[in-house]
């Protein structure tokens, strides 16, 4: 737990989750709490489960790219000490997958929060029906003002015979008991004299 909050603190990335069309670009935020000599962006490959090093970026604006990694594809934009995007042009369903910005800390690689992307070829059109009306909840009893002369839900001439009632009940329900205790002795009474 102390972990995960480590590489939440250290560096948050934006958004969670990027639809994008095919031959299109994106762009992913990385943003670090405190300043550090760099960011590494690494990329989670379901088909082959693992990490795949994409890039790292110094403080000053220079990168090193992974092994057959496109300086073309795959860019760090404003960057500064404590900000970092990366820029993805011309993406391909082989893009897909989890983005990770990394930061080094203690001589350890802490992960960011992580970006899904996702590619297609066409973007889904927004639905434009409307949407189930929602479900009246039954609303709370609200004091009416005084204007409407104190009837309604809230009036005591409504909760007052209500909680009468429900006293008388539960008074009935003491002898109606007590009878059914008493009967029940004298029969395991008269059983247990046979």
């Amino acid at each position: 737990m102390a972990r995960l909050w480590l590489c939440l603190w250290l560096c948050l990335q934006l958004p969670d989750h990027i639809l994008a069309q095919t031959n299109s670009s994106t762009d992913i935020h990385c943003q670090t709490r405190r300043e550090h000599t760099g960011v590494y962006w690494y990329r989670w490959s379901p088909e082959r489960q693992q990490f795949e090093f994409l890039l790292f970026s110094n403080s000053l604006g220079k990168s090193t790219y992974g092994i057959n990694v496109s300086p073309e594809k795959f860019s760090v934009r404003g960057s500064s000490s404590q900000s970092y995007s990366l820029h993805i042009g011309r993406l391909h369903a082989s893009d897909a997958g989890m983005y990770y910005c990394s930061v080094s800390q203690s001589s350890e690689l802490v992960l960011g929060s992580s970006t899904r992307l996702g590619v297609v070829d066409v973007l889904p059109v927004p639905s434009t029906s409307r949407p189930a009306p929602l479900t009246r909840r039954p609303s709370r009893c609200k004091p009416k003002s005084k204007t409407t002369g104190g009837k309604g839900a809230c009036s005591p001439l409504v909760w007052v015979p209500l909680a009468a009632g429900t006293l008388i009940l539960l008074l009935s329900v003491v002898p109606t008991a007590l009878r059914f205790y008493r009967l029940r002795r004298r029969l395991w009474r008269r059983i247990h004299r046979q």
